[in-house]
């Protein structure tokens, strides 16, 4: 039978919030798809403010809150920064069951995170069954520069022909990146149970999506008709094992061109044998270019004879992804089919899963999503 969910949410910051709304927001900032993190860097607090011999700036914090219908869940959120490298997290959830008072699922989960760049762990307790766990992650190499805001734009035009920090040469016929370690513990003191499990990942270098898959800056004319493609993929191998419960996995995700990216990942189980092989794709839709293309190129690669941020505005207009579709198939007869856009001022996602292993049923479930926010 047809369901009909929805949500609202709210989000209270202490820092500069620049999301606008779901009619003018980037697109592919709203929307979760393959990217290369940058480098990690050692975070660095907010500068001091002081009045009158004394010091008046607070710590940084954020509220979140979000109530489900017609379950009538309702999720809860308070993070804040009590050093630059120290962040603290309590989270909340209070789910009614329909079974009645003894069915309520209520909870409270605290985070203390330590982020030093290089090292980040990860201290974590849930009151429910009384579960501690404990995070670990290294990054090999060293840590990238502190970004400077009022530089950034300096930066992204001449970061082109720079050697980075943290890049060594090339190797003939391999890619260049950094090695990630990483594994976790976890203690239930009321179910008398323990776990963990280890993970590797490799990214490659650049490190971010690379500037002329974005939007170019407007500090770099250079930037304007920057479209070649990087001199490697954006590439991420990672590996996950989980020696109690035996399960193993690997997966591989590289942009292989401007629109489109591939991802395959195995899974296997080494005490029941069982195994699945997943393949996944996306391929980003971007507006047609409009009549007077050549026209604004000429101008471009010519003498600049109006103002840039003009000839911004008409890249971007011509330029803008307005939607994406993600297929995913595996082993397992499982074939999903989305589409996501945007639809005047509202996001939009429609999927179908199927299974054409069951000719009663060879469509599993189609669903639909709108999303609509607002800042102020």
């Amino acid at each position: 039978m047809p369901s009909l969910n929805g949500s609202v949410g709210y989000i209270f910051t202490s820092c500069d919030l620049d999301v606008k709304g779901s009619g003018n927001v980037q697109f592919k900032s709203m929307i979760e798809r393959f990217k290369v993190y940058d480098q990690p860097r050692r975070p660095e607090g907010k500068e001091e403010e002081w009045l009158a011999g004394e010091r008046v700036d607070t710590r940084d914090y954020l509220l979140y809150g979000r109530f489900y219908l017609p379950s009538g869940r309702l999720d809860a959120l308070y993070s804040t920064r009590l050093t630059p490298t120290v962040q603290a997290l309590v989270a909340a959830v209070s789910h009614p069951s329909s079974t009645g008072r003894n069915g309520d699922v209520s909870n409270i989960m605290f985070n203390l995170q330590h982020d030093v760049g290089k090292w980040c762990t990860e201290y974590s307790y849930s009151a429910d069954d009384g579960m501690w766990g404990l995070r670990v992650l290294h990054n090999f190499g060293r840590l990238g520069l502190p970004v400077d805001p009022t530089d950034e734009g300096a930066t992204s035009g001449s970061r082109v022909g720079l050697k980075r920090v943290d890049e060594e040469d090339a190797v003939e016929g391999g890619l260049k990146g950094r090695v990630s370690a990483g594994a976790e513990v976890y203690i239930s003191a009321k179910e008398k149970s323990a776990g963990g499990s280890i993970g590797l990942r490799f990214s490659t270098l650049p490190d971010a999506t690379p500037p002329s898959f974005q939007v170019p800056s407007s500090s770099s004319p250079l930037s304007l008709t920057s479209k070649s493609p990087p001199s490697q993929p954006p590439t991420t191998i990672t590996a996950l094992f989980n020696p109690i419960l035996g399960h193993m996995s690997g997966a591989y995700s590289a942009q292989v061109s401007r629109d489109l990216c591939l991802s395959s990942r195995f899974d296997f189980n080494v005490y029941s044998f069982e195994s699945e092989w997943t393949m996944g794709a996306e391929w980003w839709m971007r507006r047609s270019p409009s009549a007077d293309s050549e026209e604004d190129s000429d101008t471009v690669a010519g003498p600049v004879t109006r103002p840039l941020a003009s000839s911004l505005t008409g890249l971007e207009s011509r330029d803008e992804v307005h939607g994406v579709v993600k297929a995913r198939a595996s082993t397992n007869n499982d074939i999903s089919l989305m589409w996501e856009g945007r639809l005047r001022n509202m996001l939009v996602s429609l999927g179908v899963v199927s299974d054409f292993s069951s000719r009663s049923k060879p469509i599993k479930a189609i669903g639909l999503e709108l999303s609509y926010f607002s800042s102020a």
